[in-house]
């Protein structure tokens, strides 16, 4: 661009006579002359002018200033446009714009000067363009005409080239005659080819066209139906794709049947010889379930006649039930409503009650629709339509409940990856599937799953909120919105929840390398901040923390985690992992102790000769200190004489304090009864013991044929051989176990209950082969019934059971149930550990506290939990008691005289310390005033809580939190000055001092302990000796409870071991039985005295006696403690020592329940033996007599037990050892005249059909 002179015309200005400039804005400027009133600038030359235009398209507008030259102050400007015409690149956009530009045609560009164009010749090329393949019919492509070789010449209409085939994808008549008129495309019918009329040759093949009236395309051809099946109602919608399928609607407006159903075409649908939609009539009156579909085009002349390959079914569709069955009033559950064709048709509607359930997707077996809101709670009936046919099942109905809410959220807060375990309490959760929980905060929103466990309580992960860009204060943030998705209830998508999320920890690297080398014993110590978020209340964040896939203990504290792992060497990663928050410091490198340098051995060297000097300076010592020695044995010997005394008066004074408290139970039991066990209870707890829930207890579903073929198998084992046949089997062979054995003798006996007779001739000749094996095998004759080594030896204890039911509740079960309360009462006089299970007061030596234990007795008035207006109940507690302990004690009290299993359970309920009226402290075991030391953790007691003698107590239902109170503030000054007590009476570990409470769950390297700790211990403090005597001391503890429960053991034994006693004849079972034993001595010629003595005491005081002394919950229905478990053990030790023949050598070393019945066992032992001569001497039982006490024994029981069950169950091992028990039966001969072995394989038969 050249320069342009401006002219400039200013009024109302100062003088210029100093001079002008033209600043044209910060660009340039250039000199102005005054002529007259004019002012005269030259525009910038074209190099200045450059940038003033550069990426401003072809024009740009700026400010023209004058500047004076006397002050350099600009005072007037006007706007000034510059143009460039070189940005246009064609020639409309040149001459049609709002410059005088020009366009050169020969050298194809835009100037402002006409003069920069000069001539060039040129021409116009013509070309011819194609495309390959057929996989496109017609193809529209850009168009442009190049001048000269370079220049495109304008096209402003967007003029297309259309490039296109006639029989690309144009395989049929229809979709050839379909095609654009302007391709003038035609069907070839002599090739069958779509082409141009040119094309078509020979000149006599008919080329038809579509503008040729009456035009239609041969041989229609249906290729699809969509949908198959429809209800016969009608209104279904099909689909029919093919060839051929008419050119316009008209021709086959009426040519739609399936089979003699018409099916109107819809015409909106209908594309032109490839697809007709029409509605299907009804069809009700149509038997055929089938019909083919049929489309004429036209007239239904064969060559204008298409058939369905295959038919149309009508069907039936119908609905059985909903799933879930609920949802809440806001609606949103997704339901499945599932039934039988419930595909069929083309449109499906779902209305719960008279609003649509949105659909979902549907197949053959069940339709998927999403619930509308409802109108009130209760039931609304489901209704489906599937086109014409309305599907109603009065019996299936969704249940609209309440919306459920949320009340709270616990614990209310989270680290920001969240991951933490939410407990959220509601009402009405159940009724949503699918919970989610969602958080946001500042642009970070997520959800997680929730797992509902019952309409008030579910579990949710929280959200992780850690991506937003907005920070989280240390004391907490709280998120924007916390809320729910459940469903479509809206109101719960933003809870008011007081809900804070904490800053994730931090944790330091290992190493600056990432890699720290330790030893194998060496624990790993990881430091960090906002190890544990500053939220109230009492839960924790739960850290696990991964050494390579290992997990290690952990041990917590406000800045780093002390982690010990097993033995493991090499290297490893590290991960730390809290909730959703997962974080690596590095990799551990474990490093195995290398072998001792030289260096090492030098010093080990001189460190054994030191030792060995050490050693020798002790033997002078201990010389000279033996004398010490032995005036220090004098005097512990007069503390030993002291020691008994003691011990003699301490157990006249506990014998008569139990002797009272044993009296008032006796009246207590005179009017509430001793709570036996019934019959059947009894008996299976003795059959099967630890299986609550057997099979023969219940009623079995079978089928006929199994029925019959179990009967077939009951009528087999009423048959003495085939029983015996498959007894001996059974044990013949290698896998049949002793818990088999066991079992099978059960089975059996349960089996034939109702035919006691039988049992017991099965039994006789069962004991009578065993004593043959046991003398022909030249074992020991004592050995014979000591160990449960056969079916016969479980089948005698199942037989006693059976037949002393009776003698237990007359005459033997009151001394057993006076013993076990005695018992009990006399051990929980004094501490008991709640940890080993150790005690003051034990008969056991290993169930003593070999310790000195201070405690106090307190009375504590507890209040009545089924009516707190009765009289409070006073009940003797210990200081040191557990919290649980105390429970128990205040239950047996309430509940004193009511069976175990029909009283509330001590886990159920809380202890509530009422120190006033509004004051109320729920006492625990472990809670935040929980007192740890390094590892151990103490159990919580009355005195750790300082609860003074005389405090009244309550049991309330089991609640949530460690503290519940009515009144908040009342509580807190009550919480305030229990805290205050604490710190006076034990400022070490004050509740100050100490770190939040500790759960075992989330500090698994904590240990429990209440009175004692493990004697091994090797932590335990040597301080704690200054409490103790020597351990062996404490033994005399066994004498004085065992003087105390003297009178209650010597009334049980004395009960057992006589012949007539309170009232009660012998039971004839043991007579029986006893006559049984001498008549088999008889016929094997034994006299001696013991052998038959052995017999006997192994036959009943070992095979029933001792199991129900070491198990009365056999018997009533309480609960055996550790403790008494333990006592009930040595008293039956010494029932069995009572009843042996052998001498027991006695020594220092024997062990101590030995020792502590020495004087007695001779006394019991002629009882014993008194005992078996009196039955002796007893009359015979004649077998009339006998016959007529089992069958009476049989009708009393006989329904106790489902033999149904019973039968399936044995069976069960005839399936296991079939083929052994087969073969047993087909080579005896008994058997074989029986005809067993056909008889068992029909029932074997019977039995696989039936199942």
């Amino acid at each position: 661009m050249s320069e342009v002179q401006l002219v400039l015309q200013a009024q109302n200005v100062p003088s210029l006579s100093a001079g002008v400039n033209c600043s044209f804005e910060d660009y340039t400027e250039t000199e102005g002359h005054i002529v007259g009133g004019h002012i005269f600038c030259l525009t910038p030359t074209t190099r200045q002018i450059a940038p003033i235009t550069r990426s401003k398209g072809d024009r740009h507008v700026m400010k023209v200033y004058l500047k004076s030259k006397e002050t350099g102050k600009k005072f007037a400007s006007v706007d000034f446009v510059f143009y460039n015409c070189s940005v246009h690149q064609s020639c409309l956009s040149c001459v049609n714009g709002s410059f005088p530009c020009h366009w050169c045609k020969y050298r194809h560009m835009c100037t402002h000067d006409a003069n920069d164009c000069s001539f060039q010749e040129g021409r116009v090329n013509t070309s011819e363009y194609d495309y390959d393949g057929n996989d496109i019919s017609d193809l529209p492509v850009e168009l442009s005409v190049v001048w000269n070789g370079d220049f495109v010449i304008d096209n402003p209409y967007n003029i297309k080239a259309h490039l296109y085939k006639c029989y690309a994808l144009r395989d049929s008549c229809g979709m050839c005659l379909k095609a654009d008129p302007r391709f003038d495309c035609g069907w070839c019918v002599q090739e069958k080819k779509c082409s141009l009329r040119q094309e078509c040759a020979p000149a006599e093949s008919t080329w038809m066209h579509p503008s040729i009236s009456n035009s239609r395309c041969t041989h229609p051809k249906i290729t699809k139906l969509f949908p198959e099946t429809g209800p016969r109602q009608g209104g279904t919608r099909l689909t029919i794709t093919g060839e051929n399928l008419g050119l316009q609607f008209t021709d086959i407006q009426n040519g739609v049947r399936l089979g003699k159903v018409p099916c109107i075409p819809v015409e909106e649908e209908y594309i032109s010889a490839e697809r007709i939609v029409c509605q299907i009539n009804d069809a009700t009156g149509y038997r055929v379930q089938e019909a083919q579909v049929e489309v004429c085009v036209r007239d239904c002349l064969p060559d204008y006649r298409a058939l369905s390959p295959r038919g149309f079914t009508f069907v039936t569709p119908f609905f059985t039930r909903v799933q879930p069955s609920q949802g809440p009033l806001s609606g949103g559950t997704r339901i499945t409503i599932e039934g039988n064709h419930l595909n069929a048709g083309s449109l499906v509607t779902v209305n719960i009650g008279r609003q649509p359930c949105r659909f979902k997707k549907r197949s053959a077996k069940e339709i998927v629709c999403v619930t509308p809101a409802g109108g009130n709670p209760g039931s609304t009936p489901v209704m489906v339509d599937i086109d014409a046919a309305e599907l109603r099942n009065p019996e299936v109905k969704f249940n609209y409940t309440e919306d459920p809410t949320v009340l709270h959220i616990e614990p209310d807060w989270s680290i920001a990856s969240g991951g933490i375990p939410l407990t959220v309490s509601g009402t009405n959760l159940a009724t949503i599937k699918e919970p989610k929980i969602r958080a946001k905060y500042g642009t970070a929103e997520s959800f997680h799953n929730c797992t509902v466990y019952n309409n008030s309580v579910m579990v949710c992960l929280a959200p992780s909120v850690a991506h937003s860009e907005r920070g989280i204060a240390e004391s907490g943030s709280r998120p924007d919105e916390i809320g729910f998705y459940m469903d479509d209830v809206d109101a719960l998508i933003v809870v008011n929840e007081s809900f804070s999320y904490f800053p994730d920890p931090v944790f330091e690297p290992l190493s600056p390398t990432g890699v720290l080398e330790l030893k194998p014993a060496s624990p790993l110590i990881l430091k960090g901040r906002n190890l544990f978020p500053a939220a109230p209340g009492n839960s924790r964040l739960n850290y696990t923390v991964l050494i390579g896939e290992t997990l290690c203990v952990l041990t917590l504290s406000e800045t780093q985690l002390l982690c010990e792992w097993p033995n493991l060497t090499g290297q490893h990663k590290v991960t730390i992992q809290a909730g959703g928050f997962e974080y690596s410091p590095g990799t551990l490198q474990i490093y195995r102790d290398g072998l001792l340098t030289l260096p090492a051995i030098v010093g080990i060297g001189g460190g054994g000769g030191l030792l060995l000097l050490v050693i020798i300076f002790v033997l002078v010592a201990y010389k000279r200190k033996s004398r010490d020695a032995d005036r220090t044995l004098k005097r512990l010997q007069l503390q030993m004489d002291n020691l008994e005394s003691r011990v003699a008066l301490e157990c006249k004074e506990a014998f008569a304090e139990l002797q009272t408290d044993i009296h008032e139970l006796t009246q207590e039991l005179d009017g509430a009864g001793i709570p036996f066990l019934d019959y059947r209870t009894y008996a299976m707890r003795v059959l099967f013991p630890g299986i609550e829930d057997h099979p023969v207890l219940k009623e079995m579903e079978v089928q006929a044929d199994m029925e019959k073929a179990l009967a077939l198998f009951g009528q087999l084992l009423a048959k003495q051989h085939f029983l015996l046949t498959f007894i001996r089997t059974l044990e013949a062979q290698r896998s049949f176990s002793m818990r088999d054995r066991g079992n099978v003798a059960s089975l059996i006996m349960t089996a034939l209950q109702g035919e006691m007779e039988y049992a017991t001739g099965v039994l006789k000749q069962l004991l009578s082969d065993l004593i043959d094996r046991n003398l022909e095998s030249k074992n020991h004759p004592k050995l014979l019934l000591r160990r449960t080594e056969s079916v016969a030896e479980k089948m005698l204890t199942n037989w006693f059971t059976f037949l002393l039911y009776k003698f237990l509740k007359e005459c033997a079960g009151e001394p057993l149930f006076m013993l076990y309360c005695a018992m009990k009462q006399q051990m929980e006089k004094g501490p008991i550990d709640a940890i080993t299970g150790e005690a003051r007061y034990s008969l056991s030596e290993d169930k003593l506290i070999r310790q000195q234990i201070d405690y106090k007795t307190l009375t504590l008035h507890c209040v009545n939990p089924e009516n707190e207006s009765a009289p409070e109940v006073s009940v003797k507690c210990l200081n040191c008691d557990t919290i649980t302990q105390v429970k128990e004690k205040l239950l047996d009290a309430v509940y004193k005289g009511s069976p175990y299993s029909q009283r509330p359970k001590a886990g159920d309920m809380d202890m509530e310390w009422r120190q006033s009226r509004m004051a109320r402290i729920v006492l625990q075991d472990e809670d935040v005033t929980t007192k740890i030391d390094n590892d151990w953790k103490r159990l919580n007691t009355l005195s750790h809580y300082q609860v003074t003698d005389g405090s009244v107590i309550a049991l309330v239902p089991k609640q949530n939190s460690a503290y519940n109170i009515c009144n908040s503030s009342t509580f807190t000054k009550s919480l305030s000055r229990y805290e205050s007590m604490l710190r006076t009476a034990s400022s070490p570990d004050s509740l100050r001092s100490r770190t939040p409470m500790i759960t075992p769950d989330l500090e698994s390297g904590t240990k429990l302990w209440h009175l004692v700790k493990n004697h091994d211990h090797s932590d335990q403090r040597e301080g704690d000796r200054s409490s103790k005597m020597v351990s062996e001391i404490y033994l005399t503890r066994l004498l004085a409870t065992k003087g105390t429960l003297q009178k209650f053991v010597d009334d049980l034994f004395e009960t057992i071991f006589s012949t007539a006693h309170r009232g009660s004849a012998l039971p004839l079972a043991i007579k029986y039985m006893f006559d049984f034993l001498d008549e088999q001595a008889d016929k094997h010629q034994i006299t001696d005295a013991d052998v038959r003595h052995t017999w006997k005491s192994n036959c009943l005081p070992l095979r029933f006696w001792v199991n129900v002394i070491k198990n009365p919950q056999f018997v009533f229905d309480i609960h055996k403690n550790s403790i008494t478990d333990a006592c009930l053990s040595v008293v039956a030790q010494t029932f069995m020592d009572s009843c042996s023949t052998s001498e027991h050598k006695l020594g220092k070393d024997s062990p101590s329940n030995k020792l502590l019945y020495a004087k007695d066992i001779p006394n019991y032992k002629s009882w014993v033996e008194r005992y078996y001569a009196d039955i002796s001497r007893m009359p015979t039982i004649s077998d009339q007599d006998m016959s007529a006490y089992l069958a009476e024994q049989s009708r009393l029981h006989v329904n106790q037990f489902n033999s149904i069950s019973a039968l399936h169950e044995i069976y069960s091992y005839i399936i296991k050892y079939k083929d052994e028990i087969l073969s047993a039966l087909q080579k005896d001969e008994q058997a074989r005249r029986q005809r067993l072995r056909s008889k068992l394989e029909q029932v074997i038969d019977t039995m696989a059909l039936s199942s």
